[in-house]
């Protein structure tokens, strides 16, 4: 009446208790009783193909072969479709002895989760109609819960473990729910914002034969290139309006549902330049990206809430001594006080060789501006454009241009991204 395929009953007495407990301590239902409910399901059934199969439990029970053999017997005589053998040893002991004796004479079935060690094509060899490998996908799920429970715990935080699981779109997904495009409206954070995206990605990059012939950000990290998988962060946040600025190797960046603007002059500008071709697309709510980095998703999510006129995000957890990093100093260095109470501080210069303990964190090329930060930001790259070197000219630039004028908000994080600028990051942006 439930339209599934088939059904497993086993000669067991309710309640049903796991056969791998005290199996021998459990006693087996009456055979000839037994043998009625295999006929009273076989003559009721609405569909000739649906299948009853017998589950056999006397191996479990301690009986032995033959009452096991006797048992399968009666149950093929009453009308079940297939046997399922079972056995708790770790050793095809007790399935060999039975198969043996029943000389292939209904289909079988096992259940190899104690000997799991032996060969599929054991199975084969003595005629076992099918294996059902049980319960190892619910044993996976366990491990994983208590990985991810004993991360959390330990964090007090999201932060390491929201890459690392299912999201809730895929949750949605696997239900099949009618709901999901109602639920990503109501329930992602860019919703009802009219957040848009402009992924700088037109320089060519330096990374050997790997940018030879395709931009840095075609590079593949876990089987998707930098592109593609900032792109699906930005969708996974309900943001689908992204526009990437191409140069080098332009005729291979064909993602769909994006919008493309070239600078076919990548090779003698800097993105200062792909960002003054991409004005048009500095709207209300528009984040602004490199082409080449990686970054969890918690960070983008922050972000899209915050709502200064311009907001970038800073590492407070860098390297000081790395060469051409935009190093930032703020009006405050990063402190736990600081982070609990609200995270935020103003921006004060960008450089690649500040002094050192001016150096409170590296831009990691990610920003955001809201209507009144939009035409700051064009105001400043309409004045910079004039400039004889704009074409030069970098984001260290822009901001330290808009800073004369205007407050740029910084919000703090530690570590959670990375810019592919070598072997090593790549090595390292494939466990991010």
């Amino acid at each position: 009446q439930r339209n599934v395929a088939g059904v497993c009953i086993e000669d067991k007495l309710f309640p049903k208790t796991n056969s791998f407990i005290n199996g021998e301590a459990q006693p087996l239902a009456d055979m000839d009783e037994f043998c009625g409910k295999i006929k009273a399901a076989k003559d009721t059934q609405l569909d000739e193909d649906f299948v009853v199969v017998a589950r056999l439990e006397a191996f479990i029970s301690g009986w032995g072969l033959g009452e096991a053999l006797k048992r399968a017997e009666a149950y093929r005589l009453a009308g079940a479709d297939a046997i399922l053998c079972h056995s708790k040893k770790n050793t095809l002991a007790d399935i060999e002895a039975f198969m043996k004796e029943w000389d292939n004479r209904h289909p079988v079935i096992i259940v190899p989760t104690k000997y799991y060690a032996v060969p599929t094509e054991r199975y084969r060899d003595l005629k076992i109609s099918l294996a059902i490998w049980a319960n190892h996908n619910i044993r996976t799920s366990i491990t994983a819960m208590q990985k991810t429970t004993r991360q959390i715990f330990m964090d007090q935080s999201l932060i390491n473990v929201e890459d690392k699981v299912a999201s809730v779109n895929e949750v949605f997904r696997l239900q099949g729910a009618d709901e999901l495009e109602a639920a990503e409206d109501k329930y992602l954070p860019a919703t009802g914002q009219n957040i848009n995206n402009i992924i700088l990605a037109a320089s060519q990059g330096n990374l050997g034969e790997l940018t030879k012939e395709s931009p840095k950000t075609l590079i593949k990290i876990n089987g998707k290139s930098l592109l593609e998988t900032q792109v699906d962060i930005f969708n996974q946040t309900g943001i689908k309006d992204i526009t990437v600025v191409r140069g080098f190797g332009k005729e291979k960046i064909k993602l769909s549902n994006i919008k493309n603007v070239d600078n076919d002059e990548f090779a003698s500008t800097k993105e200062l330049y792909s960002l003054f071709l991409a004005k048009d697309h500095i709207k209300e709510h528009t984040i602004v990206s490199y082409g080449d980095i990686l970054f969890k998703s918690y960070i983008l999510n922050d972000l899209i809430h915050e709502n200064d006129p311009i907001t970038m995000i800073i590492d407070a957890d860098c390297d000081k001594s790395k060469p051409f990093t935009d190093y930032v100093q703020t009006s405050e260095p990063y402190s736990k006080l600081l982070y609990a109470q609200n995270n935020k501080v103003e921006f004060k210069k960008m450089s690649t060789d500040l002094e050192i303990s001016d150096i409170h964190g590296e831009f990691i090329g990610l920003w955001k501006v809201n209507a009144q930060g939009a035409k700051i930001v064009k105001e400043a790259l309409q004045k910079l454009s004039q400039h004889k070197d704009f074409r030069q000219m970098t984001c260290i630039d822009l901001f330290n241009e808009i800073a004369k004028t205007q407050k740029i908000a910084v919000c703090y994080i530690k570590g959670s991204w990375i810019d592919v600028d070598s072997l090593f990051d790549l090595q390292t942006a494939n466990s991010l």
